[in-house]
Formats: C-alpha cells, sequence, structure tokens
C-alpha cells in the first residue's frame, strides 16, 4: 500500500512526498536515520499532518501531484479536514 503524505516543518512550511512506511519516512526526515530530504534537513523537527492510502505507486504520484499544485491555505484544509 502506498500512501502520500504531508509533513509540517520547524519553519511552518508543508512538504508532500509518497511512501510505502510512514514511520521510517518521518524518522528519516528528522534524521534519526539517514536518507531524508534535503529541503527537511534544514528545517526539523518535521511532524506528520497527514496522509492517504492508495492502491498502487501510479496513484500515489498522481495524487501527490494533485496535492503539490494547490495552494498552502487548500492544503491547510485538506489537512483539517475542511477541504471540499
Amino acid at each position: 500500500m502506498w500512501k502520500v503524505y504531508i509533513l509540517e516543518c520547524h519553519d511552518n512550511s508543508l512538504y508532500t512526498w509518497i511512501t510505502t512506511d510512514l514511520k521510517r519516512r518521518e524518522r528519516e526526515h528528522n534524521w534519526e536515520l539517514v536518507w531524508g530530504a534535503k529541503y527537511t534537513r534544514v528545517r526539523q523537527p518535521v511532524k506528520l499532518v497527514y496522509s492517504e492510502d492508495l492502491e498502487n505507486r501510479s496513484e500515489a504520484s498522481k495524487r501527490e501531484c494533485e496535492i503539490k499544485k494547490l495552494t498552502r491555505i487548500k492544503k491547510l484544509e485538506l489537512i483539517n479536514n475542511t477541504w471540499k
């Protein structure tokens, strides 16, 4: 099962990506494990604020692109479950 997720960084920016293991990725982004993203490396700590389950990598990538195109306000609405 693939997941698309949004992290909230220490500087209040939002980071969106996909994974098959949310706990591992969150630890990687916080550099508890190696290989976190360059973007989050300087914005630690990060916390998981949103995720969606998707059937395969293709669907997850498409949804990731949709979310990345949203404005910050729409992303916050999605996180807060108020986006229609």
